[in-house]
């Protein structure tokens, strides 16, 4: 895998050993952060989100999705990640991108977030496929107050599901990407 843009693109990243963890794919991230550099109705006030944004990545895996964020404008990521090889992983990563000191990593459940030490304009909710985890995840990271009042944001599923927005989200649109599908949410101000 590469940081297919921004002030990184191009440098190697790595995928936690073995099968439990699924890397959005090279192409499927060039085309989601080509979609928030440039769609109009991904925009907040005509700018992407990721200028000076931060990002939240409840359920990071290699932290591919976060480190291109912050190779793309983000100035801060917060990433969850219970499993120790995927978090040894991410910590490497950010070393080697010289990106630890823009990344938060917590080894807690992102199901229990506890209190926020920012708000994040920018959630990247990948949960495992069919596991049903990605709407409950995300209304409560809305509660405990993670969230901007205009947060975007992006949750893949396979393409056969279906995200169903928690309460004071609204589906922007979904797209198709290979075997994934984007959907995208705005959280209502």
């Amino acid at each position: 895998m590469r940081i297919v843009g921004g002030t990184h693109r191009g440098r190697p990243i790595a995928a936690p050993p073995g099968s439990d963890t699924r890397p959005t794919a090279d192409r499927v991230r060039e085309a989601l952060f080509n979609m928030l550099l440039h769609s109009p109705r991904l925009l907040r006030d005509g700018r992407s989100r990721l200028d000076g944004g931060i990002v939240l990545d409840p359920f990071a895996g290699s932290g591919a999705l976060a480190f291109e964020a912050l190779s793309r404008g983000a100035v801060h990521a917060w990433l969850f990640e219970t499993d120790a090889a995927a978090r040894r992983t991410i910590l490497r990563n950010a070393a080697e991108l010289g990106l630890a000191d823009r990344i938060t990593l917590r080894g807690s459940d992102s199901r229990r977030p506890g209190p926020p030490p920012a708000q994040a304009d920018l959630v990247f909710l990948d949960p495992p496929y069919k596991s049903g985890l990605g709407p409950m995840v995300l209304q409560t990271f809305e509660q405990e107050g993670w969230l901007q009042p205009d947060a975007l944001v992006v949750a893949e599923t396979d393409t056969r599901g279906a995200f169903a927005p928690p309460p004071g989200f609204t589906l922007l649109e979904e797209r198709k990407l290979g075997p994934a599908k984007l959907n995208f949410l705005l959280r209502q101000a």
